[in-house]
């Protein structure tokens, strides 16, 4: 359904343009971008989400992982715990301080939701669940914490997410440690908790390319929306 921007994707964007095909069958449009600076794609996040509530173009879902980046949300506080080692940057999103780098797959959904009779919870459930049916095809059972968006396995945090609607389109999306170096996140409280996170690595001992995790989890995605 999709084919790579890049086979290796630990190479960092030294440029911001990188040859991308995106492919649709009877899902939404997709494509994998490869590694991508965060605060360009952001504005690619934001003008096509502009777009989309304009009915200029068509709802999308990227996938990519980032150069080295902590982000924090609208109304989120700075729960560095000494100097970052990457650049911080205060986004539009939802929820707290958070690391985005090598290793962290991102699902960057932009959906209508207004056009879609999607209220804001049935589609942070919706996305969350997604990530959850993409770990239970990898023999993970993975869980949701009341009060604490995200996904879990046993007392670790998996997943991220954050979320901004505007003019009732959906942007933004949900991040998946695959295999994040841990020194990243311990210059954090990541999403405000004293809490640990974890790996996907951890678990599963031979995995997919990321750029194959991220076509697996775009196709639990369309799944879902097929059936709401």
């Amino acid at each position: 359904m999709w084919m790579t921007a890049s086979a290796n994707t630990d190479t960092p964007s030294m440029n911001p343009v990188l040859s991308v095909r995106e492919e649709m069958d009877d899902g939404l449009p997709y494509a994998w971008l490869g590694r991508r600076a965060y605060e360009p794609m952001w504005r690619q996040l934001r003008d096509r989400a502009a777009a989309v509530a304009e009915d200029l173009q068509d709802e999308i879902v990227w996938s990519c992982e980032h150069d080295p980046v902590y982000t924090t949300g609208k109304r989120g506080i700075d729960n560095s715990l000494d100097a970052l080692p990457a650049p911080f940057v205060h986004t539009d999103r939802g929820g707290e301080t958070t690391f985005h780098g090598p290793g962290q797959l991102m699902l960057y959904p932009i959906l209508h939701l207004r056009r879609r009779g999607m209220g804001a919870k049935a589609y942070l459930h919706l996305i969350e669940q997604s990530c959850i049916d993409l770990l239970a095809e990898l023999g993970l059972a993975s869980s949701r914490r009341c009060g604490q968006p995200g996904i879990w396995l046993d007392d670790a945090k998996i997943a991220a997410i954050g979320l901004r609607i505007h003019k009732g389109v959906a942007y933004h999306g949900m991040a998946l440690n695959v295999n994040v170096a841990p020194q990243w996140f311990s210059a954090i409280r990541p999403c405000g908790l004293s809490l640990p996170v974890t790996n996907l690595s951890d678990h599963v001992p031979r995995l997919n390319p990321i750029s194959v995790l991220a076509d697996k989890w775009d196709e639990q995605l369309n799944m879902l929306l097929k059936n709401v």
